[in-house]
């Protein structure tokens, strides 16, 4: 969702914006511009953006909320805590265009039947909001992004006249659902992102609520009625095709999460055999094991606990990813004959098994590329449990 470029769009954005009381002529037209993805993770969703065209006073700019500052400062920090900043950048649509011309991405617009008044509105609220004081906003992927926006905006300046219908979408669809729908599944990014995501992203998402993706977006838009007089018209006017590009198609790495943690299964899985038949416990693998699920659990854990993230709270990958395992790694360089370390093996079996309990009743959908991976870890665990 978000553009290349960032930080030149981002310093356009402070171009002082104009004047409220500006009047628009009758030619004016305000467009929802939806791009389709990119090559990029940023960009796998595609794009959503406000433009608002006037001939009259040679006017053509484009309300971009999808930009962010990298060199912001603590902007990792941030980041990890929850608290990303976005912005709303306000600038010529000749530069927004051009990028995804370079990028081969298709664009096209929907123009909203208004009138004049509908239309001032809209301009005075963008116009106001592009002003440095007010043009920066907590960003929540889920539930506050640049698709988002043009939901929430079009329903406060219209208020109760416009209706988002949905009939032509498929119903009773997750949050995750969706966005497994926009990003392949075996992606690092899908991994990533499916890792650190708990419970909320399970829930039955409304038709409201599909619309954090720009496709759902320009659907909902395209459906959407707008009532005068009680009686209901279509919202969207026309339609226009801006740049005609093929979509682009997600590429698979050969360095794949399946492929990668199918490969580490299957070294793991016969070392475990060989230790087995030979009566020894390779020292290596269970540091590695146990080190890297337990860096992965602190990770969760801090995202749960830690962060505002909305949708990090309740996950349950730290039934495999447990963080203790981080300790118990160091543990497990020695030939420790702790009483007590047996029981703690039986005790991640047991969490190992729950997994397919909770994916199957959909409590919680877990990553597809860490099948092979649970394998490995329930079989390991059973080993050194017996030993």
């Amino acid at each position: 969702m978000i553009k290349k470029y960032l930080l030149l769009l981002f310093l356009i954005s402070f171009i002082t914006p104009i004047k409220a009381q500006l009047q628009l002529s009758v030619y004016s037209e305000v467009s929802i511009v939806t791009a389709g993805p990119g090559t990029e993770l940023y960009e796998a969703f595609g794009h959503s953006a406000i433009r608002i065209k006037d001939p009259v006073l040679n006017l053509d700019l484009i309300y971009n909320y999808g930009m962010f500052d990298f060199n912001a400062p603590n902007f990792y920090t941030n980041f990890a805590k929850g608290k990303l900043i976005y912005s709303l950048a306000r600038y010529d649509f000749k530069y927004f265009i051009a990028s995804y011309n370079r990028d081969k991405r298709w664009l096209k617009q929907q123009v909203l039947d208004l009138t004049q008044e509908e239309k001032q509105k809209y301009f005075t609220f963008l116009e106001n909001n592009a002003n440095p004081q007010n043009a920066n906003y907590l960003y929540d992927p889920y539930y506050d992004n640049c698709a988002t926006k043009l939901r929430d905006i079009t329903s406060l300046i219209l208020g109760d006249k416009v209706v988002f219908k949905n009939d032509s979408l498929e119903k009773n669809l997750t949050l995750r659902a969706l966005m497994d729908k926009e990003i392949y599944w075996n992606t690092w990014g899908s991994f990533g992102i499916n890792l650190i995501a708990g419970t909320k992203l399970d829930k039955k998402a409304t038709s409201l609520e599909y619309m954090y993706l720009p496709d759902y977006v320009y659907l909902g838009f395209k459906e959407a009625s707008l009532f005068v007089k009680n009686q209901p018209k279509k919202l969207i006017k026309r339609e226009d095709i801006l740049l005609d590009y093929k979509e682009n198609k997600p590429k698979i790495r050969l360095f794949n999460p399946f492929l990668m943690f199918s490969l580490f299964a299957v070294i793991g899985l016969f070392i475990t055999y060989n230790d087995f038949k030979k009566g020894k416990r390779t020292k290596w693998l269970d540091f590695a094991l146990f080190f890297i699920t337990g860096l992965i659990g602190s990770v969760v854990i801090f995202l749960w606990f830690f962060s505002t993230h909305s949708t990090a709270p309740n996950n349950y990958n730290f039934l495999w990813a447990f963080a203790p395992n981080l300790i118990i790694a160091f543990v497990l360089l020695k030939d420790s004959k702790y009483k007590w370390i047996k029981k703690y093996f039986q005790v991640l079996s047991v969490l190992i098994i729950i997994i397919p309990i909770i994916w199957f009743t959909k409590v919680q959908q877990f990553p597809i590329a860490i099948i092979p991976l649970l394998f490995l870890l329930f079989t390991r665990y059973l080993f050194l449990s017996k030993r």
